[in-house]
């Protein structure tokens, strides 16, 4: 690794209108090349659009799919890489034969470098998981990319940095949604409509439990535990029936923010991310000091009692009859 700029962006996408999300891609990434960032990363899914894509029947999902590399969005991301003179990593699904993908993709003005495929899906049953680990080579950097829930278990951050990411780029769509937890759950719309008038109200909605303070508890442990980088990226704003609170931001391996967006708007921040943190970091040692010897029961299938996992987002909203 080397040092280097990264902008992180937060934008509040339109479902379903590639030709806007991707203007947008195009302005933030120019405003974060203002700022000197080699790399600009946005959020998962935000080329289609995210949420509204549980209400979607098949033939509905493959008329927004496209395929990677050779489809017209990683295209026009590699023209405004060119553009720019940065390498941009933004999502879309993929369709590759009858499978489709929630896939995050990498481009530099050189042309399409990777794509990961989200290896954890639960907002429609016509996305097909991924099967791989994705780590590669991008500015002098080691990269990895790990989308939204994929994130949430430790195992796959852990293994990505294991594979050798320095940086492990973390797309999202996240944060106001029902939840058990105390002090989680939607945000009000109406908050969102009014933040020019009331900005206080909404910001202390984004900064508590239903948005950054749920961040808190086990975003910045993943940096920590791995002593990698992550590159944390949120839309903003609308996001079909929900409000999301954008809080892009970049941890180093500390745990610690580098640098963070609390704008209540589209916006993209720049941070600096150097290579000597990564080998005294904490993280790096428990790396160092891992027992495999010991971590059978890591991949024995869990037991009956426990094997409920998170309810699908098409299973909550499942559209009658879509086929």
């Amino acid at each position: 690794m080397r040092d280097i700029r990264i902008g992180a962006a937060q934008f509040e996408a339109r479902d379903a209108d590639k030709s806007y999300n991707l203007g947008r891609i195009a302005d933030l990434t120019r405003r974060a090349v203002a700022g000197g960032a080699e790399i600009v990363a946005f959020h998962e899914c935000c080329i289609s659009g995210y949420t509204f894509l549980q209400t979607l029947s098949r033939r509905e999902m493959d008329d927004i799919a496209e395929p990677v590399p050779d489809g017209p969005s990683t295209r026009r991301l590699i023209e405004i890489a060119q553009e720019t003179g940065a390498a941009i990593l933004a999502g879309l699904i993929e369709i590759d034969g009858d499978r489709l993908h929630n896939t995050c993709v990498a481009v530099s003005p050189d042309g399409f470098v990777a794509k990961h495929r989200k290896l954890h899906t639960f907002i429609s049953q016509f996305l097909t998981p991924g099967d791989t680990y994705t780590v590669f080579d991008l500015c002098g950097c080691r990269c990895g990319i790990l989308i939204c829930y994929d994130n949430n278990l430790p195992e796959n951050v852990r293994i990505t940095a294991i594979m050798g990411a320095e940086i492990i780029f973390m797309p999202h769509v996240t944060c106001g949604l029902d939840s058990v937890m105390p002090g989680r759950g939607k945000i009000d719309p109406q908050l969102w409509e009014n933040r020019h008038r009331d900005p206080v109200r909404l910001r202390q909605e984004f900064l508590g439990p239903k948005g950054r303070a749920w961040l808190m508890r086990w975003l910045p442990t993943r940096a920590y535990e791995n002593g990698v980088y992550a590159v944390y990226t949120n839309p903003i704003g609308v996001d079909h029936d929900t409000i999301k609170n954008g809080n892009a931001m970049i941890l180093d391996p500390f745990g610690e923010i580098l640098i963070e967006s609390q704008a209540l708007e589209d916006d993209v921040v720049v941070g600096l991310l150097t290579p000597e943190k990564i080998p005294v970091s904490s993280g790096y040692r428990y790396l160092c000091a891992r027992r495999p010897e010991l971590y059978e029961k890591l991949v024995a299938p869990l037991p009956e009692h426990m094997r409920k996992g998170t309810q699908p987002g098409w299973m909550i909203k499942k559209p009658e009859s879509r086929q």
